[in-house]
């Protein structure tokens, strides 16, 4: 159904108790491929991670947060950031590219100075790319043309999500953020793959039906 309404690439956040060769399968029939999946890189389940991506063909490994008591002062996302440049060595070295999803927790300032841009500046944009989650960013009060302006070339994957001025969740094209113009920079941005994304839409298919609708005309 996905294939249908046009979509060619799908992003995965678990596989729900599915074999990765059976969801493999299901992805070649249908025509579409897996870029990235949003995955927790813990040592002890790395291989098998490592071993699900290469079956399901992702190039992008994401991780989609960071847990609260990792990020209470700006030297927690110092050694975030430090960490992240450790995994980004291990993936590139198993054929792969780490990237890290935003939410909006990471733009309110401590002591003045926006962790966003101390994961940003402490990690290497070779092996620390970024999933810019556009509802997020703007929810955290973040602009898009600022980042993809001093930081080019960082952010190949982006989530598609808009929102209203209070902050609604909605299909995309319904609401405030002007995608027309966030993706004129694309390039800039050094974005690869768009993913439409809306965390508790009534009718998903509906929902990302019109979202389609609404992005390919831009």
């Amino acid at each position: 159904a996905v294939a249908e309404i046009g979509y060619q690439e799908v992003e995965f956040a678990g596989y729900f108790d599915h074999d990765p060769v059976e969801i493999r399968s299901w992805l070649d029939g249908a025509g579409l491929t897996a870029p990235a999946a949003h995955v927790m890189l813990e040592p002890e389940t790395l291989g098998s991670t490592l071993e699900n991506a290469s079956v399901l063909g992702h190039q992008y490994l994401v991780i989609p947060w960071i847990p609260p008591d990792m990020r209470q002062t700006l030297d927690d996302y110092r050694r975030v950031a430090e960490g992240f440049n450790e995994v980004g060595l291990a993936l590139r070295e198993a054929g792969f590219q780490f990237a890290y999803h935003n939410h909006a927790f990471e733009f309110e300032p401590i002591n003045g100075q926006v962790p966003f841009d101390v994961l940003l500046e402490e990690t290497d944009p070779d092996l620390v790319q970024i999933e810019m989650d556009l509802f997020w960013i703007t929810h955290g009060g973040g602009d898009p043309f600022d980042y993809f302006a001093r930081y080019p070339g960082r952010y190949p994957l982006v989530h598609v999500k808009d929102r209203l001025a209070d902050g609604t969740m909605v299909d995309v094209g319904d609401g405030a953020i002007d995608f027309t113009a966030i993706l004129a920079h694309s390039e800039e941005a050094g974005i690869k793959h768009y993913f439409v994304e809306h965390d508790q839409p009534k009718e998903p298919l509906e929902s990302i039906q019109q979202s389609f609708e609404y992005l390919r005309g831009r």
